[in-house]
This record gives C-alpha cells, structure tokens and sequence, in this order.
C-alpha cells in the first residue's frame, strides 16, 4: 500500500453555517461551507456530498469540501439519522433506500439556503454514496450535474467479494439482530486486516486513522447495526444508470475490492450523459495524498465545464 497523507487544506478561508433539518423522523444536522469573502447577498453554485457507509461529516471528506469552496462553490455535508451529530434511533443503522430520501430531503434542505443558486447544484457521492447520487440523479433533471467516486454500484458483487466464512458469521449476526427485540447487535465498521468488520480490506483502518487525526477532537463511533449487512446484496444503483438524464462524472478504481468497480456494467448501460475515468487505485486511496491531487483535477474540470 502507497503511503498515505491527508491532503493539506488549511489555507483555504471559509465561513460555516451550521443548520438542521428533519428526515424521516430525525433532526439530522448539516453544515454549509462558503468561501470566507463571499457576500450574505451572493447566491453561489452549490455541492451537496453524500458520504460513504459509515460516513459523518468531515470524515475523508473535508479535503474535498475545501477544495470545492477554494473553486468558489457552497458545500453542503450532513448527517444521516442516527448517525453522527443527528438525531434518530436506533443509532448506527444503514437502510439504502432510507438514506436517498434524507438525502432528497438534503437536497431541498440546501436549496433553501440563502447563499445558494438553487438552479445550479451539483450532487457529489462516494462509496455507498454514490449509490445514493445515481438514484437522486434519476430524481431531479433540474440538476446541473452529478460526481460519483469509488462508487457502490453493485451491492451483489460487494456481497460476493467478502470473504465466505466472513460473509456467513455477518449474515448470522445480521439476521439475529433483525430478529430479535431489544438493542441492536453491533459489528465494527472498520477492522484491521483480516479482523472482523464491514470493511478491512485496501487500507481501511489506516484511512480510518489518517482521517481521525485531522478531525482534531472528534472521535469516531466504529460500529454499525448488524441487520444492515443484509440490504447490502438488493441495493444495485447500476441498474438505474440508463434513467441519469444529467451529467455524470464517476471515478471508478480499478483495485477496489470493498466496492468492486463493475466496469463491464457501466460499459453495458452505455449512458452518454455519464463520463467514465478508471484510476489505478484502491477504494481509499482516492481521498488521500499522493492520488488526491489527480482525483480532484477531473472532479474541478469536470465542475468548469
């Protein structure tokens, strides 16, 4: 594994705006970020970021986030129900098709925030995230484009490239904790190498470290409700592809073994609205140093189009 550095941010000025909003039941908690000269008056072309699996704000995130402000855009991130600064129970919980309509509930949220040209909003994904922006992007025509990177496209083949004796003990204990009453089963969403987690695969505690240490006193809650291992095998974001009507940049990594870019399926649906780049990677390099600089150029071309 290349050595990993969290890419430098910080001389990028920006003013944040902390605000709430409520989906499906929760007050869930989001931040805009605008450049720090931008005027109250000023209505900026905005990117509302939908993060991975077990995503919180900033977490590998914030790099991105900095960037895009630097280029002059508002950047909304937030907080599914449950998870991070939100609000919501059981807590550490993933339902797929729960998490696209709070994001569509982003969405409208960011729209309605003063500094933001609510004509020209781009959605950006990553990871299981950019599950979620294929299935808004087939939503909302009136959007101005849409950035998926190492994106979950295939739940089955997710599914299928977990380890078998892995794969049996996250079903069993996914099925118990659906089945019983009471407090949820938990499994750790990151794991060393070899350990047991959701992801343990292309680095993921190491982006896990990396990522902690520039969320100066945040801590992070590595744990995920077990019965949400079982959507993982229904949810194929591919398959809805050929209705993107907007344009799509994705960034698909062609090592990825946590969320196998399924590259012979993007071909198959032949949308021409969707850009394809293959890097060399894994499923964590794209965030951090030395790729980040690369990945960020066809994401900010792709921006100024």
């Amino acid at each position: 594994m290349t050595s990993r550095r969290y890419p430098d941010t910080s001389h990028v000025r920006l003013r944040t705006i902390k605000s709430t909003f409520t989906a499906e039941g929760a007050l869930c908690a989001a931040t805009l970020y605008v450049p720090q000269d931008a005027r109250p008056d000023q209505e900026l072309p905005a990117i509302l970021m939908l993060g991975g699996w077990g995503s919180i704000q900033r977490a590998m995130t914030s790099s991105f986030t900095h960037s895009f402000v630097e280029a002059g855009f508002a950047v909304m991130e937030f907080d599914y129900p449950g998870w991070g600064d939100s609000g919501g129970f059981p807590r550490q919980g993933i339902n797929p098709w729960r998490r696209t309509r709070v994001a569509d509930t982003a969405l409208a949220h960011l729209k309605s925030q003063p500094m933001v040209a609510a004509h020209q909003i781009t959605l950006w994904g990553t990871s299981f995230g950019g599950g979620h922006v294929v299935d808004l992007a087939t939503q909302h025509p009136e959007l101005k484009g849409a950035i998926i990177q190492v994106p979950m496209l295939d739940g089955l083949a997710a599914t299928l490239a977990t380890p078998p004796a892995r794969l049996l003990k996250m079903t069993c204990l996914g099925t118990l904790d659906q089945i019983k009453p009471g407090a949820s089963i938990y499994v750790p969403t990151l794991a060393r190498e070899g350990e047991f987690g959701t992801m343990d695969r292309d680095g993921a505690w190491n982006a896990m470290e990396i990522a902690l240490d520039a969320l100066t006193g945040r801590g992070y809650d590595n744990r995920v409700a077990a019965k949400s291992v079982l959507t993982m095998p229904f949810y194929r974001p591919w398959l809805r592809l050929k209705d993107v009507k907007i344009p799509m940049l994705m960034i698909g990594a062609t090592g990825d073994t946590v969320a196998p870019f399924v590259s012979d399926k993007v071909r198959r649906v032949g949308n021409p609205h969707v850009q394809v780049i293959e890097i060399d990677a894994n499923h964590f390099d794209p965030y951090f140093d030395p790729l980040f600089p690369e990945v960020l150029a066809h994401q900010l071309k792709f921006l100024r189009r």
